[in-house]
């Protein structure tokens, strides 16, 4: 629905940004999981980083949380689609865990209701977390990038926790 929402947005002129930015039309790996499986800790690994600097990206206006500013390079599509079913009675984390020292993942997350959200380092030791605290049944599009546009090996991170 949401890819939908921005398609007509973007034929009617509201939705504006470079050719070279983080396209909510395009899919990542895509899998399917309920706030029951999530339940169990979910690990799947990933590169992250990309071309695409967040800050020139009108299309994207992440909701930085208080000490994040929201900047770091994405790929263009999505590193993962996950559409997310059952999810009444969760909260859902959402991180992203290096395996290299010094390398700064963040996370972009385009959820079904079509709003951005953005982290650079609330998990700790320059590592990026997201909690959604009523996360909604349906798509949920991750980009999994880096703070200075460095190229890693990380780990995205999926639990879900009783509200």
């Amino acid at each position: 629905m949401k890819k939908l929402f921005y398609s007509v947005l973007a034929c009617i002129g509201f939705a504006t940004g470079a050719a070279a930015c983080p396209d909510i039309q395009a899919y990542g790996s895509t899998f399917h999981y309920t706030g029951a499986q999530l339940y169990n800790r979910v690990e799947l690994p990933v590169v992250a980083g990309g071309n695409n600097w967040i800050s020139q990206c009108r299309n994207v206006r992440p909701a930085p949380d208080s000490h994040d500013w929201g900047d770091g390079t994405v790929a263009t599509a999505p590193d993962f689609s996950i559409q997310l079913s059952g999810m009444g009675r969760f909260k859902l984390s959402v991180g992203a865990l290096t395996t290299v020292a010094g390398c700064d993942p963040i996370l972009l997350i385009n959820t079904g209701s079509a709003n951005f959200y953005y982290d650079d380092d609330d998990w700790g030791d320059g590592d990026a977390k997201i909690d959604l605290r009523r996360p909604s049944n349906g798509w949920l599009d991750i980009w999994v990038g880096t703070f200075d546009g460095n190229v890693c090996d990380a780990y995205l991170v999926l639990e879900t926790f009783n509200r």
